[in-house]
Parts: C-alpha cells; sequence; structure tokens
C-alpha cells in the first residue's frame, strides 16, 4: 500500500538547536455526521488501524451479552480495549475474564511476548517463569473475544479466523461505524493473528466520532460504546499501563477524551462532548510521533484551563534524554498542527 502523495511534516525531532528528524503523516477529525473538521495529508489513503480499533472490536462482547451472563468489572471491560503493558494486574484481569467464561489462557491464540512494561518483564525472569499468552498485549482484547463466543453459543476455538462469528460480527461493527463496505480482500492478519481490515482515516475518524456519541447507530450498538467508554474513563490504567500516552491522558481527561494507539504509529480517538473523531498515521510508522499528533489535536479541538495546557505540553513536546537522563533535545508538532 504506497502513499499516493507526500504527506505534510507533522512531527521535528529537534537535537540541541538543530532539526534531526521528521516524521510525515496524515490526520482526519471528522464528526459524527461525517464532516470534516480537520484533514492533513492523504486521508484516503487506506491504512491498518490495528490495535487503534480494539474499543471498537470489543463492542462485540458487549453486545454478545457477556458482560452481564459473567459478571465482567470495569477494569475487564477496559482490558478488552487495551493494549496493556503486561503488569500483573493486566495478567490477572485477563485470567479472571477467561475464568468466568469456564476458560483458561491454552484458550488464547494471541501468542506470547514479554510484558512491555521492563519491571514486569524483569521481575518475570527473575522468578524464573517465561512469557505466556496472558503477557500479550492483546490477551484482554482476545479474553474478549471468548467471552463473546462463548455468551453467543458458539464454539470458541478458531476465534481468530475471519470467518469465525465473532470475526465476522467485528467486521460488521466497523462497517456500521465507518460507513465502509469492507471486501475480503481489505484485511490483512495483525500481530496477535486476527484481522485488521485496512480503511481510509476519514471514515476511521468517523467511526471514533460514532463510537464516541452513538449517533447514527442502532441503540445496542451507541449502548455498547457508551459502556465501553465509561469503563475506560473510570481505569485508564487496564487500556495501556503505568507511564503510557493513552493511561495518562484519560486519568487526566476522564470522559472527555478517548484515545488509543495501535503499531506502526497509527492513533484514534473520540472527543464526545465535541461530536470529534481522530484518526492519525505516521509514515514512518513512529509511534512517538503518533502521540505529538495526537495531543496537538486535543489541545487544538477540546476546550482545556491553563493547567490543562500545562499538563498537555508535555506531550505536545516532549523531552528527549540521554541515557544519563540529561535532557538533550525535544520533539515538537509543526505549526500545520498547532
Amino acid at each position: 500500500m504506497q502513499q499516493t502523495m507526500s504527506n505534510p511534516v507533522l512531527v521535528e525531532v529537534i537535537r540541541g538547536d538543530r532539526l534531526e528528524s521528521r516524521h510525515r503523516g496524515a490526520v482526519a477529525v471528522v464528526d459524527a455526521d461525517g464532516k470534516a473538521a480537520l484533514s492533513l495529508g492523504d486521508v484516503a489513503q487506506p491504512i491498518y488501524p490495528r490495535s487503534a480499533v480494539k474499543a471498537l472490536q470489543a463492542m462485540v462482547m458487549v453486545g454478545s451479552g457477556a458482560p452481564e451472563r459473567f459478571g465482567l468489572t470495569e477494569e475487564e471491560l477496559a482490558l478488552a480495549c487495551a493494549s496493556h503493558s503486561g503488569e500483573p494486574g493486566h495478567v490477572a484481569a485477563a485470567i479472571g475474564m477467561l475464568a468466568r467464561a469456564g476458560l483458561d489462557a491454552d484458550a488464547l491464540q494471541c501468542g506470547a511476548h514479554w510484558p512491555i512494561y521492563q519491571p514486569a518483564a524483569q521481575a518475570l525472569a527473575s522468578s524464573g517463569e517465561t512469557a505466556s499468552a496472558v503477557h500479550n498485549n492483546c490477551s484482554g482484547k482476545h479474553s474478549g473475544f471468548l467471552c463473546a463466543a462463548c455468551a453467543m453459543g458458539v464454539e470458541p476455538r478458531g476465534y481468530v479466523a475471519a470467518t469465525h462469528p465473532v470475526q465476522r460480527e467485528v467486521k460488521a461493527v466497523l462497517e456500521e461505524l465507518s460507513g465502509l463496505h469492507l471486501a475480503v480482500d481489505q484485511y490483512a492478519i495483525d500481530n496477535c493473528s486476527v484481522p485488521t481490515w485496512s480503511m481510509p482515516l476519514a471514515p476511521l475518524a468517523h467511526a471514533f466520532a460514532r463510537f464516541g456519541t452513538g449517533h447514527g447507530l442502532a441503540p445496542g450498538r451507541a449502548a455498547a460504546a457508551a459502556r465501553l467508554r465509561a469503563a475506560c474513563a473510570a481505569k485508564p490504567w487496564y487500556v495501556a499501563g503505568t507511564g503510557r500516552f493513552c493511561t495518562e491522558i484519560m486519568e487526566r481527561f476522564g470522559a472527555r477524551v478517548f484515545a488509543k494507539g495501535g503499531a506502526e504509529g497509527v492513533y484514534c480517538g473520540a472527543l464526545p462532548e465535541q461530536g470529534l473523531g481522530i484518526a492519525i498515521k505516521c509514515d514512518d510508522g513512529a509511534g512517538r510521533g503518533a502521540e505529538v499528533i495526537m495531543a496537538a489535536m486535543i489541545a487544538k479541538f477540546l476546550p482545556v484551563d491553563e493547567a490543562e495546557r500545562g499538563f498537555l505540553d508535555r506531550f505536545l513536546r516532549p523531552a528527549t534524554r540521554s541515557w544519563n537522563g540529561i535532557t538533550i533535545g525535544t520533539l515538537q508538532p509543526t505549526e500545520s498542527l498547532t
């Protein structure tokens, strides 16, 4: 999937007083009626949204009745939307979700990797244990898929296949929220083995505007979106983890902001009170660049007070430091964003 136009420079990397690197990309901000509030770069170029759409995927679990049937907690609902850091609380929540559905970690088909949070990885290694599927950052999403399958009364095995009833329902949710028809040749396989459906940034942002407002959605879909937003606002640590952008932003702004990152420089979000959805892609796949862009969009469209603006500034212009902790530079948004 080649870029069809040269996207603008959205983030600059400064070392000392000189420009060292640039992050090009595209960003779409769209309201719930599909009207563009901001469009930079090629927002019609399809991209893989990766983990940025986990909350949309989790709507299938909520719609299946799994939260009521299995007594899922707010923490577990938030974890279903998460790319978590593999900290002990995250792992315990994933195991708890599976247990309520009568399953264990062997049912997970996401694969294993070491915890993202280094102290958790070091503690696991020091204990003589090794990483398993529950430490995978996607184990909450996969536990949600398994809960959905059990609540729907379908075979949970093979839940990662595009032809499985759970994944067919995920596709239906993405189509309903984005307004797109997703053809069978529009998906690839994500790192956790489930389908990732390609779509342009503009309809992806529209999907998040609808997720943030419920506008234009069937009542059940709107209720599922509202329930997941509330869980993530109440328990943002379960959406990412210690020191992570998503968690810190939602801890500060609560229900006013939903933000979720994905691999390869993707970020999506919603500003429910403003009725806006946001979709971002850095051409070079840099998550650090996507976070600066998302912070810039929040600062641009969300009314904030002086203290909140000061809080946002450390994400708008994050410092880079040497291994000795010395500040050696910064990232900064370009004028096109600010």
